[in-house]
């Protein structure tokens, strides 16, 4: 991605976007046990470890379409610039915490090769980590806004993180609806097997009262299992994971669309209702383009708020025919290639995280031309939202569940000397259950940027940052105070050792393996008590 695209910070069209999550938000992802900062009961934060500062607000938000007279804390009177030099001042995206492509990338280095730079999200690298930001006491978001000094003279890193409170042990009951690929190309290991193992310690997992139903496609789609209690069914369960078996050809058209009957037919109110699609999206039976299935996955969300999830595997993944699916669904995609990451998302994080916190979730990053000569986005390119939409809340947003994070990484240049508000950022959501909006804010001034990034105490700055160069570079941009792949490797593999990161070692290998296939020399850099992991 060059500088142009990474530079756009408003669009001019209505975008149609569901940006991200809600059961299994932050999969793969890891929990960053570093100093935070401390938050209190309506998500107000304070200054942490890395000279942050933001403050909450949970101000009732105009009704949709209403004209908002209120103006963020520390945000200019007018959304103007401040001379010929000043960017436009609003950056505006849906909220996201998809991982795919960052497990994909990773699978397609393990293997020799580069990704292709048009599968590479940078978001979704960012928030395959998890950052340990404050949580707030309601159902709301906390706020927190930090950065550093880059390497390139004048430009800073600023990072707007996002987080929801951990799920209720008294959550809602789920009612999962599996549609999984059981084609030809299936039977590869560490595809079906992976989930046949899964959906089964899953099965273990999940509450009496919640619900499951399966449907397997190959050339046609069958309903395995329809809509049952898990209750006093686990056996019946476990019998029809266990004869599972592939067959031919990838219709997944005609999965998707009776994973969709199946759901609809046992649909629960009160349940969180959701749509599990496990394949490698390799689609060559029946509508292959994906559009002709859109249409059905975006009714049935909004008639009865059932969302897609999906679950990518393989070594050939059709990546953005997978993505566009979850977009329509309002849901997101993960990709898994290993036992571990398998178990990691179907059982540790499936059966506990089904807890709505937000739906429709939207963030507005107010840049004060005073202080700021230009900013930088880094990826986000699918979520983007007009301005004007942010508080249109036909448009859509992301889905955002209990316990999750969304961070969002931008490079900013200051101008020399000035002193002041840097940035405002805005985050808007609606009840998962009244629909009522609520928006929440924080700030950030000069001085929380301006020591240098990779300085002692910034260990989780440092980890987004290395995250969100790492994915430009394999996108082939070059963004301001970006080092060399071989530093990237190098430092990934200091912060490694330093917290006995499974996860993060795991980075700095993928950095290296690119630097190996870039041919721009090599770096030197380096189980449940890791502090990255999810």
């Amino acid at each position: 991605m060059g500088d142009d695209a990474m530079g756009e910070t408003t669009m001019r069209r209505r975008t149609r976007r569901r940006a991200a999550t809600g059961v299994l938000a932050g999969l793969l992802g890891g929990a960053l046990l570093l100093t935070g900062c401390a938050a209190g009961s309506d998500g107000t934060t304070r200054t942490g470890a890395h000279g942050s500062a933001s403050k909450g607000r949970g101000a009732p938000a105009p009704a949709p379409g209403a004209p908002d007279t209120r103006r963020p804390s520390g945000a200019p009177e007018s959304p103007g610039t401040a001379g010929p030099e000043a960017p436009e001042r609003l950056s505006t995206f849906a909220l996201d915490v998809d991982t795919a492509s960052y497990g994909y990338a990773r699978r397609t280095l393990g293997e020799g090769r580069l990704p292709d730079p048009e599968d590479v999200r940078p978001e979704e690298f960012v928030n395959s980590f998890r950052p340990d930001y404050p949580r707030p006491k309601d159902n709301g978001f906390s706020v927190t806004l930090d950065g550093a000094r880059s390497d390139a003279d004048g430009w800073s890193l600023l990072r707007v993180g996002l987080a929801t409170r951990p799920g209720d042990s008294e959550r809602p009951p789920a009612a999962l609806t599996f549609v999984i690929d059981v084609s030809g190309s299936m039977g590869e290991p560490g595809r079906l097997d992976l989930a046949k193992e899964s959906l089964g310690l899953m099965t273990d997992r999940l509450r009496d009262d919640d619900s499951v139903a399966l449907v397997t496609f190959s050339s046609e789609a069958e309903v395995r299992l329809p809509m049952t209690r898990v209750g006093d069914h686990r056996g019946r369960i476990h019998d029809v994971v266990d004869g599972l078996r592939t067959g031919s050809s990838t219709n997944v058209e005609d999965g998707v669309r009776t994973g969709y009957d199946v759901a609809v037919e046992g649909h629960r109110k009160g349940a969180t209702n959701r749509v599990v699609l496990l394949s490698d999206a390799l689609a060559n039976t029946g509508d292959t383009d994906a559009e002709g299935i859109l249409e059905r996955v975006d009714k049935e969300r909004r008639a009865y708020g059932i969302t897609l999830f999906g679950v990518g595997v393989g070594s050939d993944y059709g990546d953005a025919f997978m993505e566009k699916l979850a977009d329509k669904g309002d849901g997101h995609t993960t990709y898994v290639a290993t036992p571990e990451q398998a178990r990691k998302v179907f059982v540790d994080q499936l059966p506990g995280h089904v807890e709505l916190r937000a739906r429709d979730a939207k963030a507005q990053v107010a840049f004060d031309p005073g202080t700021v000569a230009d900013f930088r986005l880094v990826g986000y390119d699918n979520r983007k939202v007009a301005d004007e939409d942010f508080r249109d809340d036909r448009v859509d947003g992301g889905e955002i569940g209990a316990g999750h994070t969304v961070t969002a990484l931008y490079a900013v240049k200051l101008r020399p000397g000035r002193q002041g508000t840097v940035a405002t950022a805005t985050v808007r959501w609606l009840d998962p259950a009244t629909r009522a909006p609520h928006e929440r804010a924080g700030t950030v001034d000069t001085a929380a940027l301006t020591a240098p990034v990779w300085g002692d105490g910034h260990d989780s700055l440092q980890l987004t940052a290395i995250a969100g160069y790492f994915a430009d570079r394999l996108r082939g941009g070059r963004l301001p105070g970006a080092p060399p792949l071989s530093v990237l490797a190098a430092r990934a593999g200091a912060l490694a050792e330093r917290a006995h990161s499974a996860s993060v070692r795991e980075l700095a290998e993928a950095i290296r393996r690119a630097d190996g296939l870039t041919g721009s020399g090599s770096g030197s850099g380096s189980g449940s008590s890791d502090p990255y992991a999810g």
